[in-house]
C-alpha cells in the first residue's frame, strides 16, 4: 500500500517541495490539467505544467490543499493511494491533455489514465526512498 505523509508547511507557497521527481518519460510534454470540481461549470479551471510527472504532483498537491482544508489543526496529515482515487472519482471531472510533437496536437486522457500515471509515480517514489 502507498502511504504519503506530508507537513503543513510542504503546502505553504514558500514551503519546501518535494524533490524525488522522477520524470515519467525521457521527454517532458507539456500537460494541462482540466478540473471540474463540481457539476457547477463555472467552478471549472485548469492548470499546465511542463510534464506529465509535474501534473501528476499537481494532482496530489490538489488533494493534499484538499486535506488541509478539512483538518486545519492537523501538523501532518497521512494519507494512502486508495484515499486519493476516491477524491479524484469524487471530482465532477478531472482530464490531463498531454502534447504530443509527432502531430503537433494535444492527445486527452481521462482519470483511468491520471489514477495509472499517479500510481506509478507513487510507486517509484516509495521505491527511491526505500533505497
Amino acid at each position: 500500500m502507498n502511504v504519503r505523509t506530508f507537513t503543513v508547511e510542504q503546502l505553504q507557497p514558500d514551503g519546501p517541495t518535494r524533490t524525488n521527481k522522477t520524470q515519467m518519460s525521457a521527454k517532458p510534454s507539456h500537460t494541462i490539467l482540466l478540473v471540474q470540481p463540481t457539476k457547477r461549470p463555472e467552478g471549472r479551471t485548469y492548470a499546465d505544467y511542463e510534464s506529465v510527472n509535474e501534473c501528476m504532483e499537481g494532482v496530489c498537491k490538489m488533494y493534499e490543499e484538499h486535506l488541509k482544508r478539512m483538518n486545519p489543526n492537523s501538523p501532518s496529515i497521512t494519507y494512502d493511494i486508495s484515499q486519493l482515487f476516491d477524491f479524484i472519482d469524487d471530482l465532477a471531472d478531472l482530464s490531463c491533455l498531454v502534447y504530443r510533437a509527432d502531430t503537433q496536437t494535444y492527445q486527452p486522457y481521462n482519470k483511468d489514465w491520471i489514477k495509472e500515471k499517479i500510481y506509478v509515480l507513487l510507486r517509484r517514489q516509495a521505491q527511491q526512498a526505500a533505497k
